[in-house]
């Protein structure tokens, strides 16, 4: 037993620790000129990149991390990376290949030589999304909030509600229909069931046939093969049920009863399903001119009246009035900045609500007749200030991937929504930085104009 013992290998204290990739030393020296050296300091990004609380990140996120497996990639590069993917407005594969082609990027996450290679894979992405969760991406709002210091603890705020869109197609009857048919196909081929029949060129055809839906003349064709697509639906979705093992069967119930909820559902039903592969999508009617309807979830984003600083996004998995929206909206505020904000400022869409806890909610309204100049005027700059709110929705979705969510699920509606919102903050702080660098240049040159001019002056009074 002695000598088996002998055998046994201790693992070293090395094997024992968390496997959690470690960020290049940026104090190493080299025989290369490091970015240090090449990078302009007075560049945006490059002071964003020293601001950054990149120990704390780590230490928060160190924690997710198992004892075994293969090492990770740095975790200051992970958060970099999605930092500069939702900034830019690029994608997990393009965010991946720009990486490698800018320097002041490189340096932002940590590197100290400039790199040849593809730092990670796109989908590395993903799991680093799903391994900090909504936890995870509050807390690197919380530190874009806390970036700009005193201007982000403002007493009142501004609230609205906007759609994310989904990434889906606009949903029809005979797409879900279709998309229905090909599921069905493409399970049976996956388990070598063999079908009666596969549908595949008359449901193509039967699609072909329906663009006629708003001409006089295939108006009945279109009528007809949408009601034929509809019936080899059901008809292929009851055979999968018959024929497949009840091994499999439970496998695959949850897709099964989602076609079957698809091909009850009617016209004036709740809770519809609009796409297969996203069914908690939900539609809303903003009352917008140019679109009609939206598909996709209620966001809700709080910024400070003055400054506005976005210490809020929040992303509601139903359709709720937008009153009820705010205790949690709120409470998540008073959870980043850890202060209650006295008043909320709003638009007539959450009337009915007067008060939240201790934050006192104020909506337009007919100015009392009794009411005093000065309150009179206050109340106007209140709600000039609240409309600062839509165009600053209107830069989250074009310039911060806000308009259409490629993230899947709630948990990725939610994610998009965060980032996008420190993505804001920290563009904002890069504004201030760079106004900063030309005012100090400006005032640089004015000085040595100034000193040219008193020498020309003395120099023509001798």
């Amino acid at each position: 037993m002695q000598d088996l013992n002998k055998l046994i290998i201790k693992p070293c204290k090395k094997e024992t620790e968390k496997m959690k990739g470690k960020s290049p030393n940026p104090h190493q020296t080299t025989l290369f000129q490091s970015l240090e050296e090449l990078l302009n300091p007075e560049e945006p990004l490059y002071k964003l990149s020293n601001k950054l609380p990149w120990e704390e990140l780590e230490k928060e996120f160190a924690i997710l991390y198992s004892h075994t497996g293969r090492p990770s990639k740095p975790i200051r590069l992970m958060v970099s990376l999605l930092l500069l993917k939702q900034i830019y407005n690029l994608g997990d594969e393009t965010v991946v290949s720009a990486w490698v082609q800018n320097p002041y990027w490189q340096y932002f996450s940590g590197y100290t030589m400039f790199q040849w290679k593809f730092p990670i894979e796109p989908t590395d992405l993903v799991h680093f999304r799903k391994r900090i969760g909504k936890e995870g991406l509050e807390k690197i709002l919380k530190i874009s909030i806390d970036l700009h210091g005193k201007q982000s603890l403002e007493k009142e705020v501004v609230i609205d509600t906007t759609v994310q869109e989904k990434n889906i197609t606009y949903p029809t009857d005979v797409k879900l229909h279709k998309k229905i048919i090909d599921k069905c196909v493409k399970i049976a081929s996956r388990e070598n069931l063999v079908l009666r029949q596969s549908y595949k060129r008359i449901s193509k055809q039967l699609v072909i046939d329906q663009r006629g839906n708003r001409s006089s003349k295939g108006k009945a064709k279109a009528k007809k093969s949408a009601k034929k697509l509809k019936t080899i639906a059901g008809r292929l979705t009851r055979e999968l049920r018959r024929k497949l093992p009840e091994e499999l069967l439970l496998k695959y119930e949850l897709e099964i009863k989602l076609f079957e909820k698809v091909l009850l559902q009617q016209r004036g039903d709740n809770n519809k399903i609009y796409s297969l592969h996203e069914p908690k999508v939900y539609c809303m009617s903003k009352g917008k001119a140019h679109k009609r309807f939206e598909f996709g979830s209620k966001v809700s984003i709080v910024l400070t009246k003055n400054s506005g600083i976005a210490v809020g996004a929040y992303n509601f998995e139903e359709n709720i009035y937008d009153g009820h929206t705010l205790p949690e909206v709120l409470e998540q505020t008073k959870r980043l900045t850890g202060k209650e904000p006295k008043a909320a400022i709003v638009d007539r869409g959450y009337r009915g609500v007067s008060k939240v806890v201790d934050t006192e909610i104020i909506k337009p309204k007919n100015p009392k007749k009794k009411a005093t100049p000065y309150e009179k005027t206050k109340a106007r700059k209140r709600f000039r200030r609240r409309a600062a709110i839509e165009p600053t929705i209107g830069h989250l979705k074009q310039d911060f991937r806000l308009s259409r969510n490629f993230l899947k699920g709630t948990n990725g509606d939610m994610a998009n929504v965060l980032l996008a919102a420190t993505a804001h903050n920290l563009a904002k702080w890069m504004r201030i930085e760079s106004k900063k660098l030309f005012l100090l240049i400006f005032s640089e040159i004015s000085n040595i104009i100034d000193s040219l001019f008193q020498r020309n002056t003395i120099l023509s009074l001798v």
